[in-house]
């Protein structure tokens, strides 16, 4: 009975030890800033931003895998209101999606946002 405990004790203490490493390698990786997303009237949720072709993708600091959970394309991406909120963060609405992020992090999403090129806003049929 104790071997049983002792191993359920092991395999929970390597599963933590998984997601904090996983966590270090999200928070750590090049192109990344903390954010938080708030979809609908859910909570916030800790996570990393990055950008990538185009898209906001955010990954949840829990969870198992690499993939992004959300990818908010910046084409027609409108930021409607921006606030200061606990910690220290800005919440900025983007329609039904709202991300907290640092001051810092904040100007370089508004950057990001006004560095598409004109014609990216072009829809071609």
């Amino acid at each position: 009975m104790l071997t049983i405990l002792t191993d359920a004790l092991l395999a929970a203490l390597l599963v933590a030890a998984l997601l904090v490493i996983r966590g270090f390698a999200l928070a750590r990786s090049r192109g990344s800033v903390p954010c938080r997303i708030k979809v609908g009237s859910h909570g916030w949720r800790s996570g990393v931003a990055r950008y990538a072709d185009g898209e906001l993708h955010w990954i949840p600091f829990m969870g198992v895998l690499f993939r992004p959970r959300h990818a908010i394309a910046r084409r027609g991406l409108t930021v409607s209101a921006r606030r200061p909120i606990d910690g220290g963060l800005w919440a900025v609405d983007c329609g039904p999606i709202s991300l907290a992020m640092s001051e810092d992090a904040l100007t370089g999403f508004l950057a990001w946002l006004e560095s598409a090129p004109p014609s990216a806003y072009l829809d071609v049929a």
